[in-house]
């Protein structure tokens, strides 16, 4: 699977301007038994809210720090509205014959413990990559993937296509 890591000011004072890659053991590691965890989202009201019960159950299940769990919760939020909110497939791009205006979502919330943290992935049905654009100060939506950059160690998506994308997050505990 090919990932694209988000671009922040973290990432573009590392190495020169380049981003830091994971090599050997922390390039890839499969969790325990015990350590991958997902759920459908539903797409309704109550949709978020149930993703941050799941994540914040996850993780204390998990015995990950309480600092960690409240940063991966908030990570969780974001995406999950980010999701509902942009990723919804088209049923006109999908070729249903229903209003423009229905649109559903089909996601998925799942979480990998690793080793000093989670990874954090949504995936949904939505063919656009997500844009961090600039912020403005009066606007009344816009901060999500801010939120994300400032609170994850590192973020990224992978490439939409037909069935959609996913976008991650991983959330480290400092110390």
């Amino acid at each position: 699977m090919t990932t694209h890591p988000a671009q922040s000011e973290r990432d573009a004072l590392r190495e020169g301007g380049e981003p830091a890659a994971a090599t050997g053991r922390d390039a890839w590691c499969m969790p325990g038994p015990d350590g991958f965890a997902a759920c459908a989202l539903s797409g309704a009201e109550c949709t978020v809210a149930e993703a941050r019960r799941f994540t914040r159950t996850t993780l204390e299940a998990w015995r990950m720090c309480p600092h960690l769990a409240d940063n991966a919760v908030l990570v969780v939020s974001e995406l999950v509205s980010n999701a509902l909110r942009h990723g919804a497939a088209d049923p006109l791009d999908m070729g249903f014959n229903f209003l423009s205006e229905e649109r559903f979502c089909h996601a998925w919330l799942a979480l990998t413990r690793q080793e000093r943290g989670v990874l954090c992935a949504v995936s949904d049905g939505g063919t656009r990559a997500p844009v961090l654009r600039p912020q403005e100060a009066l606007a009344e939506s816009g901060r999500g993937l801010h939120l994300v950059n400032q609170l994850s160690d590192s973020w990224g998506w992978t490439p939409p296509d037909h069935s959609g994308k996913t976008v991650w997050a991983t959330v480290m505990s400092r110390g």
